[in-house]
Formats: structure tokens, sequence, C-alpha cells
């Protein structure tokens, strides 16, 4: 089950929903939803860059995205509360263009805890190459009220989520703080719940990206590659649509606007940017190539990344646990991470990731807009 909206939506009430703050945010609300789909307040092109939790994001990341034009974006993901206000404090003093920021939405599922055990076992043996003990499988739901109290202060223009959908009263609530509201989806029924929910966007993920699937549940279903899933989902619901998921350049970029997409969502492209946060190991593999699949074997849930030794040594073992095989190989992977070790860490990447380039991010975002200008004018 997933976390109710109780507790935090008596807070919003508290702390947003008056009838002051409402009459002031129908209009920032209804212009910012609006400006989804005018991509003309949110951004200049039509372009996101994805939140990249686990590292590679960074305030100076999102604030360049920005900067040039496109919508950047912080993730909120294995981090407190505080850390994420020092960071959105710290996106201020680069850029005072609109930011968003993303929420891991707490979703709770029974786990098989023998299977659980075995893999801690396992991991106990993995541990002994890095000289670290794996950690304590354990659910949490990643300081979910804080964050939810953070952003319904109005610091960001667009609040997504990944991993699930809140409520309609935490949906209103936060477009009523002046936020618009983003749910990634990965089928159409996950779609068309985030619809019911109020939520002004969906951004569209399909199976090609990088990272965690952001499905609702953290099942085994086939994922659906990008085009056809924009396909489906555009039948279903008349919101915007994001598209994620193997695009790195402006022809991809105006592939999925052809398809009715009103931006793409850039994640793996912007990894060997400096303003990345990617780790050097993680840089190493991203320039050394190699094939991409989907594993549980590092965090529970399912999420494409570069294979490598750990990914092929356990991927058949990792149980359907998040977040606790997150927390069980957490040291572990901060171990490998201080040695250089890429065959001990998650590296994340979408099946586009080899278009990656060692450039700053501003210079990548003018090079995609360049290039999808190209595109429509030939």
């Amino acid at each position: 089950m997933g976390w109710r909206a109780s507790t935090v939506g008596a807070w919003l009430r508290k702390h947003v929903w008056s009838p002051r703050v409402q009459a002031s945010s129908r209009t920032a609300g209804a212009r910012q939803r609006g400006a989804v789909s005018a991509s003309n307040e949110l951004f200049e092109t039509p372009i996101v860059g994805a939140p990249l939790a686990g590292g590679p994001s960074t305030p100076a990341l999102a604030a360049a995205v920005s900067e040039a034009g496109a919508l950047g974006f912080l993730a909120a993901g294995y981090k407190t509360a505080a850390a994420v206000a020092d960071e959105l404090n710290e996106v201020r003093t680069l850029t005072p263009r609109p930011i968003g920021i993303n929420l891991f939405y707490p979703a709770r599922e029974e786990v098989d805890e023998p299977s659980v055990a075995a893999y801690v076992d396992r991991m106990r043996v993995e541990g002994e190459r890095y000289d670290v003990a794996p950690g304590e499988p354990r659910w949490t739901d990643d300081d979910w009220q804080a964050k939810l109290e953070l952003v319904a202060r109005g610091e960001a223009a667009v609040v997504s989520f990944t991993f699930g959908c809140p409520d309609r009263e935490i949906v209103e609530s936060l477009q009523a703080a002046g936020c618009s509201v983003w749910c990634t989806v990965t089928s159409e029924p996950e779609a068309r719940q985030a619809s019911d929910a109020g939520v002004d966007a969906l951004v569209v993920q399909g199976s090609e990206a990088g990272g965690h699937r952001g499905s609702f549940e953290n099942g085994d279903d086939p994922p659906q590659r990008l085009v056809a899933l924009l396909e489906s989902i555009r039948k279903a619901t008349p919101l915007p649509l994001i598209a994620a998921g193997g695009i790195a350049d402006g022809s991809g970029v105006a592939r999925v606007l052809a398809c009715g997409a009103i931006a793409a969502q850039v994640g793996s492209a912007l990894l060997l940017s400096p303003e990345a946060g990617t780790s050097a190991a993680h840089r190493e593999a991203l320039r050394a190539g190699g094939q991409t699949r989907m594993t549980r074997a590092f965090t529970g849930r399912r999420a494409r990344g570069i294979v490598n030794r750990f990914l092929r040594e356990h991927d058949a073992f990792a149980p359907r646990a998040y977040p606790e095989i997150h927390h069980v190989t957490a040291p572990i992977r901060a171990a490998a991470r201080a040695l250089g070790d890429a065959d001990g860490i998650n590296l994340w990447a979408g099946t586009a990731y080899q278009a990656a380039r060692e450039s700053p991010a501003s210079e990548l975002v003018e090079r995609w807009t360049h290039e999808l200008r190209a595109n429509r004018s030939a």
C-alpha cells in the first residue's frame, strides 16, 4: 500500500489551503499549468533535464539546464528534506528561472523476507571485496512528509512524482501553492490513475530510459518502448505529455514532439557534463561503452544500467524489495565508488547514453535546440 494523504493533507490545508492563498494561487497555478502546454513560461525550448537521483543531480546542473532555456530538475530522492532545502537555496543563487523538483512516492509493498535474508547473506560475501558490511534491509518513506511540506512552499515551479501518484488532496494543495504537478507513468492504467488525481502533466517513461523504472508497482510486466507508449497514453488522456527514454539529441526531441509530446526529458546525455555529480567510475564506464540491461541487483527495483560484474553475478538472485535492497547494497556501492571500481556500483544509463558528450549542460541544451530547429526546417 502507498502512503495516504491524511497527515500531510492536514498540514497543507493549514499552511497552504487558505482563502487568501487560494485566491492568489489560482492565477499562478492556472498560468503555470497553461505554460506547460504553451511551453512559454516553464521552458523556452521543449527540453527537460531529468532529475537523475543518486548522485548526478546537482544544483549547478539544474540551474545550467534552466539558464539555457530548458527546465532543470533537482532530485529529492535519497536526501533529507533539509538537504533538499539547501540545494533549492543554492539553485536560487544560480538562476531565477523555473526549476522542478522530483519526489519519490513512498509506495510500500510486501516483500519475500527469506529471499531478502538470502540476498543479505550474498551481499556479505560481496562486501568482503571492499572490506565493508552490507546495510540492514529496511523500508523508509524517504522523508516524505517533510519534503511535501518543503515543496508546498512554492519554491519550485514544478513538482514531479516517481513510483506512484499522491491523492487528489495533495495534488490540489500543491497546485494551490503555485506548483505545476507532474507524475511519471509507464503504462496506460497509471496514466489514467494520475489523470484522475488531477495532475497537470505526465512524464511518459519508455523502456529505453536509464535508472529506475518509475512504475507504480515493483512488478515484472514487460516495459513498453517510448513511441508506442506515447501513442497509447495520448489516446487515453488529454493531459500534456513529457517524453522520457532514449532521447539524447535534437532529432530525438523532434521525434517525440511529432508523437504528441510537448517536451522531451533528457537524462543520460547529461551525465558527462561538468555540472553533473556523476562519479569518476561512472564517467569512465560511460566513456568505455557497453550494453545496458534492466536489473534489480542494486536496489530491489528494476532499473536500467550498463552491465558490469555486480549486475552479472547478482541479478538473478535479487528479490523484489525496494528500498530494502537499496539500503543493503548502499555501503558496498559507496566503498566501490570510493575505490573507483565501476564493477561494484550501479551504472545507470539509458539506451542512448553513448551520445553523451563532455560539454557544459548549457552548451548541450543549446546544441539540441539548434538540432531541433534544423530538423523542423528540413
